[in-house]
């Protein structure tokens, strides 16, 4: 398989859960001359109500494992360069820092959306779309949410781990797309 060929797959893998893109925007500033040539984060109309943000070639076909992500928001389309950005950074990180995977977290350095307590991402199963979108078979890739959230979110997480953290959520039955959403802990 070519590189081509890799990236066209992953197309096809988002296409078959989402439909086609909406929009492929890259990041231009910042050093993201470090990121895969065909890196690029797609926006998908997920819902009538929500928008999948989702990488492109965070991953590269000679990866030992392949992990893509994708953040979930309000159809809001003037928020999507902010939404770039926080998807570019975070791959930068899981190429030239540390190698991202599931339960791992992120700081974005600001609030994910204006006036939001979330200033960290939460690396979790892809909950809404389940196995069908998780895993991409051949070749095996692995695409993951890169879900919002609060300090001291984060901090239970590190105290009491990844399944304690999410039992929070479910029990808050908080709203993943509220940026302004008060911390489940």
């Amino acid at each position: 398989m070519t590189q081509d060929e890799y990236t066209r797959t992953l197309d096809g893998h988002y296409a078959s859960n989402w439909g086609p893109p909406r929009a492929q925007r890259r990041w231009e500033r910042g050093p993201v001359e470090d990121l895969p040539r065909d890196f690029c984060v797609l926006a998908f109309n997920r819902s009538p109500a929500m928008t999948a943000y989702a990488t492109r070639c965070m991953s590269q076909l000679e990866d030992e494992e392949r992990l893509e992500l994708h953040l979930l928001t309000r159809r809001d389309d003037d928020l999507a360069p902010a939404l770039v950005e926080l998807l570019t950074v975070t791959a930068h990180y899981h190429r030239t820092g540390s190698s991202l995977g599931l339960g791992h977290t992120v700081n974005f350095g600001r609030p994910w959306r204006p006036g939001s307590a979330c200033t960290h991402g939460l690396i979790s199963l892809p909950y809404l779309d389940g196995p069908r979108l998780e895993w991409l078979l051949e070749p095996r890739v692995r695409f993951l949410w890169l879900v919002p959230i609060t300090a001291s979110e984060l901090l239970f997480k590190k105290q009491h781990g990844l399944e304690a953290l999410e039992e929070r959520f479910e029990a808050a039955q908080f709203d993943f797309l509220d940026p302004l959403r008060a911390s489940v802990v």
